[in-house]
């Protein structure tokens, strides 16, 4: 059987350390020992050089073996019952007996290996109970407090007291994962960490991600010599992921982080608040030193502690400050916006300032500015408008540090280094903006953030640096609180709705004058129709008199005068009746007459009548067939077949005689698009006559065209526009379609109502 060991020995460099792979170190520390065991056989797979050290056994003897045959039935029982219970990685440890050694274990499972880290109990055991009466004495203490901090301070304190190490920290992170020394417990004579920050980088992004998983990391001496771990050598990169171990072997970036700090162990304990990294209780002490693992649990227990009370004290922090701006934001709702200029009234209010908090206030509204208190110019607020428009897409957006987003604003920090904005419609730079100034601030960082990593010839280094180091922060405000966020976010939503109100009212306004201006042009063309169909008609009617007086009289003209005179008299009647069809076409579009049950046959049968002359003289045959009762405007539906008719024998053509007109109704209902859901009674009206090409199927139905000469063709060209009203005021449709040199259809849709 060949053995060999997953030690990783890659090196880290400035192209790879963030992607250290820190999971799998292939080694432990020395504290205790790891075996890796098959899942089902319970083979052991893995194996921790130092076992003969702990158990007189050796890796390269139990590699192989049945975890029974190493140990005996007994102890493989009690690993069965431990797993099959379900108390892997729980606050109840596994006490097994080793060849004759008693062992704390903890157990867990990962990817078809069940991971068993084993420590020696400890001689030197701390009472049960005065651990027990330390966390009943904290969570007596813990009622007293009322801020985060001051709960934080006590978490640093007990902690120390449970755990006995010379500093604890809770350690804090920010939106970027820089961290911040909140609380602090430290022995007397050594130098205070509080009120210090660390770069993101210290903790690269894999280390915050095994903190998210494995809860509670020691390391006992940061001198020690890491211990490889063996397997059989039976498959390709074969590694063991130990995400979850107590054990496993530190990196040696962080392992010189330490020395370079001074530490000689550590523990740290991870805060998880709504699945983020919140922050981190760290311990540190100065020399070698190792706690029970029943020290962890209870030190481990503080950290639940924190967790569970940083909504309550957060909340409890910010409820004074909610109180205030929501009574701020209720004054504001009481305002009413009846035109755009009250929009400078709000501005001017105190209370919208008071809502978050803010140092300035502007409103953009039609690309005009309405603004007060300490707030940056009007082309700039409009440029700032317009740059958050298109970057939140007409949404929402704040900052306490507005040049992370916009460098060139820069000269505007002092008056706008934090906004808070808020959209007032979709498609436009409409918005509210709130302002405060910058805040200029002194951050201490526990040496320079810009040398966390170091390269020398030795490769890559923490820094050795830990000394103060101050840096000015300029150009950055207060942050702004949940409960500012949440006014202002409220308050824009009135402020839109009322504004949405005000738009409609002005749009209402709007439409109102022109309807009025409408109004009154519809009466003044009503006017000039009057005119041209009345007051014009009479001298239209003394020219057709005196020249046809003047035709009958005088006999000897000259054939050209004698034609002269015939062609006005066509004229002036050309133009009386185009003032007839005027006249018709206007009452037509103002017609408001009720729909009543119409029986087209009877219709068909007055028109008839009506034109008998005119259908006699063309020796015309109109046929009329299947025609139903339709709801419908009987002198319309006269006027509509009518014109319909007419425009047939005016159209007819000299190689087919008689003209012929037929008017029949379809059998079923039809549909007057595929899409159309209604349903219609369809009329056709067809001839024999000359037709057209059907390019001009829709054009013909415009009013004042034609297809055909004036001298060809007499007619105003009004006659198909009227029957479209006519049918527009049925709710209904005309088409047409024809074939030059056979004939037109001209359909009529005919609207049905279905119950």
């Amino acid at each position: 059987m060949k053995i060999k060991d997953i030690v990783n020995r890659e090196i880290v460099n400035l192209t790879n350390c963030e992607q250290e792979p820190i999971h799998i170190p292939g080694s432990i520390q020395p504290h205790g020992f790891l075996l890796g065991l098959k899942e089902g056989t319970f083979t052991i797979d893995f194996c921790s050089e130092n076992c003969e050290a702990f158990i007189g056994r050796t890796y390269s003897g139990l590699l192989g073996n049945t975890f029974s045959a190493a140990f005996g039935d007994d102890a493989l029982k009690q690993l069965r019952d431990y797993i099959a219970n379900g108390h892997m990685l729980s606050s109840s440890l596994l006490r097994l007996q080793l060849n004759g050694s008693e062992f704390l274990c903890t157990v867990h499972y990962n990817n078809t290996v069940y991971i068993l880290e084993a420590e020696p109990v400890s001689k030197d055991i701390r009472d049960a109970s005065e651990v027990y009466d330390q966390t009943s004495q904290f969570l007596t203490y813990m009622h007293d407090t009322h801020t985060l901090k001051e709960l934080c301070g006590l978490v640093a304190k007990g902690t120390r007291e449970v755990t006995g190490y010379d500093r604890v920290m809770i350690y804090r992170f920010d939106k970027d994962y820089n961290g911040e020394v909140f609380a602090e417990s430290v022995r007397e004579d050594l130098e205070p960490f509080l009120g210090l920050h660390y770069p993101h980088t210290d903790i690269p992004p894999q280390a915050r991600e095994l903190y998210m998983q494995n809860l509670l990391r020691l390391i006992t001496d940061i001198n020690y010599t890491p211990v490889p771990i063996f397997t059989v050598d039976d498959g390709e990169n074969k590694n063991l992921d130990l995400s979850l171990s107590i054990l496993r072997s530190t990196s040696p970036i962080h392992v010189q982080y330490l020395h370079n700090m001074g530490v000689g162990a550590t523990l740290t304990i991870s805060l998880i608040h709504k699945k983020k990294l919140w922050g981190l209780i760290a311990c540190h002490h100065y020399s070698a030193k190792n706690i029970s693992p029943e020290i962890r649990l209870a030190a481990q227990l503080q950290g639940h502690f924190i967790t569970s009370q940083i909504d309550v004290r957060q909340s409890s922090e910010e409820y004074e400050e909610a109180r205030k701006v929501n009574l701020s934001l209720e004054k504001m709702n009481t305002f009413s916006l009846g035109s755009a200029s009250a929009l400078q009234e709000i501005a001017d209010a105190q209370d919208i300032l008071k809502l978050c908090n803010a140092s300035g206030i502007s409103i953009v509204f039609n690309d005009k500015v309405y603004k007060s208190g300490i707030a940056p110019e009007d082309d700039e607020i409009k440029q700032l408008a317009n740059w958050l428009a298109t970057y939140t897409v007409n949404s929402s957006f704040h900052t306490d540090k507005l040049i992370d987003y916009l460098p060139e604003m820069k000269s505007t920090c002092e008056k706008a280094s934090g906004i808070i904005y808020h959209s007032l419609d979709i498609d436009s730079n409409n918005c509210i903006i709130w302002f405060r100034p910058e805040t200029i601030t002194e951050v201490n960082w526990a040496g320079d953030p810009a040398k966390s990593i170091i390269k020398d010839k030795k490769g890559l280094s923490p820094r050795n640096s830990f000394a103060l180091w101050k840096e000015i922060v300029s150009c950055k405000s207060k942050p702004w609180l949940q409960p500012e966020t949440d006014a202002a976010a409220a308050y824009a939503f009135s402020l839109q709705r009322h504004i949405n109100l005000l738009i409609i009212s002005l749009e209402e306004e709007k439409y109102r004058k022109l309807s009025e201006l409408l109004k009154q042009t519809n009466s003044e063309l009503e006017n000039i129709n009057w005119i041209s169909t009345h007051d014009l008609q009479e001298p239209l009617r003394k020219i057709q008199l005196i020249s046809s007086r003047i035709l009958s009289k005088e006999a000897d003209m000259s054939p050209n005068l004698q034609d002269s005179l015939k062609r006005m008299n066509t004229s002036a009647q050309r133009m009386q009746t185009l003032l007839v069809d005027i006249l018709k076409y206007t009452k037509l579009k103002h017609t408001d007459d009720s729909l009543e049950l119409v029986d087209l046959a009877s219709i068909i049968d007055e028109v008839k009548e009506d034109m008998t002359e005119t259908i006699a003289e063309h020796s015309t045959q109109v046929i009329a067939e299947n025609l139903p009762k339709i709801e419908g405007i009987p002198f319309l539906l006269k006027q509509l077949f009518s014109n319909l008719i007419a425009n047939s024998i005016k159209y007819s053509s000299p190689d087919r005689q008689p003209p012929m007109v037929k008017i029949i109704g379809e059998k079923k209902l039809m549909a007057y698009t595929p899409e159309d859901k209604h349903r219609y009674q369809v009329i056709h009206v067809t001839d024999n006559g000359i037709g057209f090409e059907q390019q001009y199927a829709e054009s013909i139905f415009n009013i004042f065209t034609k297809l055909h000469a004036s001298s060809e063709f007499k007619g105003s060209g009004v006659g198909l526009a009227l029957c479209r009203k006519i049918m527009q005021n049925h709710k209904g449709y005309i088409t047409a379609s024809g074939e030059l040199g056979k004939g037109a259809v001209i359909s009529l849709y005919f609207p049905v109502n279905e119950i």
